[in-house]
């Protein structure tokens, strides 16, 4: 069923399609946007520069004169791309609208946040980052494009590629966690499954790099707050995974709400025109983050509308999104030279060459198949799909004496939470159109997977939070009603074992969902530890969309699974763990700390000059705490046991040109089939500029029967060891590195390589 799904598209050639005729096409495509960009007024060329949100329902009149006014300019081809106007009826009309009033005709794009799914809900990329499996992550989008081409979308606002080292920031739900490398590698496996081979296909849509750049280092984890780092810190943490999408041919970028050492992001030419324009040669284009260009007067950064609009586009923004600053200033300032037309042009030809790209002058109406539509959405293939996602993202964080899977000789179980028969959590935030409820509950999983001769019951315990929870709505936790205890605590103790299903609400994280405290909000933490009073043969489900403190969990509760929001087939995934249908290989790939005042916590530190924890010497860590992640990144259990032979290099040194081989064997020792991500790091030991304790240069996913070994190949070479030195350009340093090869970022053994 999955293989059906991931086909390429067949396409019968009549002849062999040249090079010098790719050539002479992308030509005929240049000299259509030059010939359309000369027939285009001023107004309308700055009306493919607005972008829209639908704030009235696009199929009936507008409600007031401010969307009478959306609709006008609408009609009059005077918006270039509207975001969340979703399905055919409201996409074809809106598309309607445009092409049968305004003058050139040109179509519009429509835009949607499909994040983690559209109609499928997917594992928040956070946890679906812990699978390290990037064709299931590939799969994922390619069919949240195919739901998304759908019901009407072009365009998605995704991936999002920052790098982030803060549980406390909201939005680390939404990326791929701590690592540049990971993080760059997810992205192209995104880029690819949501533009495939041929964007011109009815079932590709554009992909979006964001957030360009620094957004995930915002201070103190609070949501578009303030960045403040140097420049090798920018290229060598924060812009590789943008570098990558760039190469990967990615449609679109968006740029982020922060500003970087002094310059919002949006009206930085360095990282626009000068980097990604520039010396990365990006011909796509560039969208500001919703509003990001009004914003450059709240940050004090443009004093008026006219200079927002100015400073924003001198620095390379070309599309505004729902700003309402290009549409009110750049007529003016075109008119008053104070922006050269040139830059308007570069704009709109930047737009204009997506839209051709993506087919839309051909058949503005290529995304409005009702058929495909009523048979695509939420469809059993496409569920399949996500259980697949959803079971590998699923990390094994602790297990005491084995206990999961879940013996035989267990006859009855408590399920107990307030996320236990939640079936809206699994969701996640940023969940497409997702049909509210929809998702499999754990205790429905675990009713699923059970066998028949083992008692099921529930109880709740208590309520997480009180009253309505949405996107826009803030959550009221529940501080103070423990009514649902003593129900719960006597099913506890009647009971062979319990699962006890706690963690976060969908909306405590995502965008503007930034915490101080990343611990069980409400009365959780009582909750765990009455129930573990009760009966301390307790297997915790914990569900969340970043990384927590679980410190007392880890001293206390014999078993610990993190299952994220997966989705929505979430309940199935965590029944097949539990009962060892599957068995569980996620890695983690965002630190959990040992308590917040760790943070920004990361494994990819640097070391100072007291760097090593020596007693009644003064050195660089905490009097109060250990330096070290309480689950490191990398780290995830498995029901098996793994063991590694002996590095083994092809030679010592290389130079230029050349390359070692690095290769090791792993043996599964246990009795169950497993599957064990084998990582790679890199230690340059002396360098320009200070270098990370470690990095990671490469990982493989293997699956393994009992007894069986396999050997991995890991190779270095220039490429490898290349990082942005002193001399402010990416380039390899001779000097000694070393080699380390585990489980995880802390379990390794080592071995060194010199590049001379």
């Amino acid at each position: 069923m999955i293989k059906k799904i991931i086909k390429k598209p067949l396409i019968i050639l009549g002849v062999i399609i040249c090079s010098n005729t790719l050539l002479a096409q992308k030509k005929s495509t240049e000299e259509k946007i030059d010939s359309l960009l000369s027939l285009m007024t001023l107004e309308e060329k700055i009306g493919q520069m607005v972008q829209y949100s639908a704030s009235w329902d696009v199929t009936g009149p507008a409600n007031d004169s401010y969307n009478q006014n959306k609709l006008d300019n609408l009609k009059n081809g005077l918006v270039g791309s509207m975001l969340n106007v979703t399905g055919v009826k409201n996409t074809r009309e809106a598309q309607r609208l445009n092409m049968e009033n305004s003058r050139l005709k040109i179509p519009l794009l429509f835009a949607y946040d499909v994040i983690h799914g559209y109609k499928t809900i997917f594992p928040v990329p956070l946890g679906e980052s812990a699978s390290w499996d990037l064709e299931i992550m590939e799969l994922t989008a390619r069919v949240a494009a195919r739901e998304s081409a759908a019901s009407g979308i072009g365009w998605t606002f995704s991936p999002m590629i920052d790098v982030s080292r803060d549980a406390r920031w909201g939005r680390i739900m939404e990326g791929s966690g701590e690592d540049p490398y990971l993080t760059s590698l997810i992205g192209v496996a995104k880029i690819k499954g949501y533009q495939g081979d041929d964007l011109s296909h009815p079932t590709s849509i554009a992909a979006c790099a964001k957030h360009f750049a620094g957004y995930g280092f915002a201070e103190s984890g609070k949501d578009y707050n303030t960045v403040n780092i140097g420049i090798h810190e920018l290229n060598n943490s924060i812009l590789p995974p943008f570098k990558a999408a760039s190469e990967a041919g990615v449609a679109t970028f968006m740029n982020s709400f922060n500003e970087l050492d002094g310059i919002p992001a949006t009206a930085n030419s360095y990282l626009q025109r000068d980097l990604l324009k520039g010396e990365w040669n990006f011909q796509g284009l560039m969208v500001s983050d919703w509003g990001s260009i009004a914003e450059l007067i709240n940050h004090g950064y443009a004093k008026d509308k006219f200079q927002a609009g100015e400073l924003a586009l001198k620095a390379g923004s070309d599309m505004d999104m729902e700003g309402a600053i290009y549409e009110n200033s750049l007529k003016e300032l075109v008119q008053n030279k104070v922006i050269d037309i040139k830059l308007v042009d570069d704009a709109v030809k930047r737009i204009l060459r997506v839209k051709f790209q993506l087919g839309l002058f051909d058949d503005p109406y290529k995304y409005c198949d009702e058929e495909l539509e009523k048979n695509e959405l939420y469809s059993s293939e496409n569920q399949e799909v996500a259980l697949d996602a959803a079971k590998k993202s699923i990390v094994l964080l602790k297990n005491d004496k084995q206990i999961l899977p879940i013996s035989g000789d267990v006859k009855s179980i408590a399920v107990i939470g307030p996320l236990a028969d939640d079936k809206d959590s699994p969701l996640g935030n940023w969940r497409g159109q997702a049909v509210p409820n929809s998702a499999v509950s754990v205790l429905e999983g675990i009713k699923n997977h059970a066998p028949k001769s083992v008692k099921i019951r529930y109880a709740k315990g208590a309520d997480l939070s009180i009253g309505e929870r949405s996107f826009l709505k803030p959550m009221t936790i529940n501080q103070t009603d423990t009514s649902g205890f003593e129900k719960a605590i006597n099913l506890a103790e009647k009971s062979d074992l319990v699962i006890l299903v706690v963690g976060e609400d969908a909306y405590q994280s995502g965008e503007a969902r930034s915490q101080t405290d990343i611990g069980f909000a409400g009365v959780q933490n009582e909750l765990i530890e009455a129930i573990y009073k009760a009966n301390p043969n307790v297997v915790m489900v914990l569900m969340n969309g970043r990384p927590m403190d679980l410190t007392w969990s880890d001293q206390h509760i014999p078993a610990i699974l993190e299952t994220w929001l997966l989705g929505s087939q979430h309940g199935n995934a965590v029944g097949e763990v539990l009962f060892g249908k599957y068995n569980p290989s996620g890695k983690l790939t965002a630190s959990f700390p040992r308590n917040v005042g760790q943070l920004p916590l990361y494994y990819n530190y640097k070391q100072t000059g007291r760097g090593n924890e020596i007693p009644d010497v003064t050195y660089a860590s905490y009097r109060d705490s250990k330096r070290d992640a309480l689950y490191p990144f990398g780290f995830g259990l498995s029901y098996t046991e793994f063991e590694y032979g002996k590095i083994k290099l092809s030679q010592e040194k290389f130079s230029k040109g050349e390359s070692i081989q690095i290769s090791i064997d792993v043996k599964n020792t246990g009795k169950v089939k497993g599957e064990e991500v084998v990582q790679m790091y890199l230690q340059d030991l002396f360098g320009s500029v200070t270098r990370p304790i470690k990095e990671l240069k490469g990982f493989e996913k293997i699956t393994l029967n009992p007894g069986e070994t396999k050997t991995v190949t890991f190779k270095i070479d220039e490429k490898t060891i290349e990082f942005f030195t002193a001399n402010q350009k990416w380039e390899a340093e001779k000097g000694e590195f070393k080699i380390y090869i585990g489980t995880n970022s802390r379990d390794l053994q080592n071995t060194s390589c010199f590049y001379q």
